[in-house]
């Protein structure tokens, strides 16, 4: 049997979020990779404000203890960032990381295939953040092959979600994943489908096979130490999980509240930092009542999060596009009653576990979590949900299948 070859991990995205807030879910995807090989070979990839470095693992061991909230070993920003006036916890990594690189080239990474090459023998370079998609890397990182993870479309789908300019981005990072890897992962099985079309609409080489790996859920343990002080829990309260951007439609949940009948109302604590895009949520949240019925928190620990899903009578998800959605699977994995809107993604993850409502339907969101208020919370058998083994297997499967196929070409 092949053995599993060594991998190139880029973890350009959780240096340059390193002191950034809550993670997301795509930081997630990033750090658990990164964990995941600290007993296998590997390399490093990262890029930083001056170019591309080629880290030895250490690193990888010292980003996760910063990840950690381990900072003392962190040095001051190099003296060109400081005087740039970047002394942020990235500008400090990005310093200590240059203290332990094997090699360094500029943005278009020359040179480092090779340079990895010689450190790995067989290897494979794998982005799963998203970020540093660069055609011209992606180039100079051959002879390695090279797979890319896509956690969504939703830029394509839905640029009016996005920030100003990123939809024509994320076409050019996709358009070189696309063009140039030798395998793409998706989150989903939906997300799968959507690659697939997109590539076709845009005349994108097919050569690359596309395979669904769902990504792993971790339930992390509740500890309410990290709530804010006040907090009422003896009243009946749900959750939504999430940055507070477009598409997680925020505002229907809002509307959903004012229809409830007069009298004491269920709470809604809106967990997730402040996005893009959405100033008339912002306004909404900001003349909300000190200790009302709704309540935004931000920047809770994961223990914090878990401890409010976990006593809460259910997870409201009115989403109106998702690749995967990790606080679905979070809750489920409790048991937890799920409101949400039937997205590709989220029927494939959920089945007939949630009670699926309409995006622009407040009046039967309100009735639904009026119905569910009126009862003690609710516990349904936790649904089983995926594991980090399943996703790495699909991963190991698609590449060992993508080499066969090159060997066999190359006869």
């Amino acid at each position: 049997m092949r053995p599993d070859p060594a991998v190139l991990l880029d973890v350009s995205r959780l240096i340059s979020r390193l002191g950034g807030g809550p993670a997301t879910g795509i930081d997630r995807v990033e750090a658990e990779w990164l964990a995941h090989l600290q007993d296998r070979p590997h390399l490093l990839l990262c890029r930083v404000r001056r170019g591309q470095l080629l880290l030895p693992p250490q690193a990888g061991a010292a980003i996760l203890r910063w990840l950690g909230g381990a900072l003392d070993d962190l040095p001051p920003p190099d003296l060109l960032d400081r005087l740039r006036g970047r002394r942020t916890l990235a500008a400090r990594a990005e310093a200590a990381l240059r203290g332990m690189a094997l090699a360094r080239a500029g943005r278009d990474g020359r040179g480092l295939g090779r340079a990895a090459q010689a450190h790995l023998g067989q290897g494979v370079y794998v982005n799963v953040g998203h970020a540093n998609l660069q055609p011209a890397l992606l180039a100079n990182l051959r002879p390695l092959p090279r797979a890319v993870l896509i956690h969504d479309t939703i830029p394509l789908d839905h640029p009016e979600f996005t920030r100003a300019g990123q939809a024509g981005k994320f076409r050019d990072r996709f358009a070189a994943a696309l063009g140039q890897a030798e395998l793409i992962l998706t989150v989903s099985q939906a997300t799968r489908a959507d690659v697939l079309r997109w590539g076709e609409r845009l005349g994108l080489p097919g050569h690359a096979p596309v395979v669904a790996a769902p990504i792993g859920t971790r339930l992390a343990a509740p500890d309410p130490a990290g709530l804010p002080a006040g907090l009422d829990l003896s009243r009946p309260f749900f959750v939504t999980l999430g940055t507070i951007e477009p598409r997680k439609n925020h505002g229907l949940l809002l509307d959903a509240w004012q229809l409830l009948e007069r009298g004491p109302k269920p709470q809604l604590f809106v967990i997730g930092r402040r996005g893009w895009e959405n100033r008339a949520i912002f306004a909404r949240l900001d003349r909300l009542p000190p200790g009302g019925p709704v309540q935004e928190l931000s920047d809770l620990d994961d223990g914090a999060v878990a401890a409010l899903l976990s006593g809460s009578h259910g997870l409201l998800m009115p989403s109106r596009a998702e690749g995967f959605g990790l606080p679905l699977t979070e809750a489920a994995g409790r048991g937890i009653p799920v409101l949400a809107t039937p997205l590709p993604a989220a029927r494939e993850m959920l089945g007939d576990y949630a009670t699926w409502l309409s995006p622009d339907a407040p009046a039967d969101w309100a009735a639904e979590i009026a119905r569910l208020a009126a009862a003690s919370p609710l516990r349904r058998p936790a649904l089983p949900v995926p594991a980090w083994d399943g996703h790495f297997a699909h991963f190991h499967a698609g590449l060992s299948e993508t080499l066969r196929l090159s060997e066999v070409a190359s006869m």
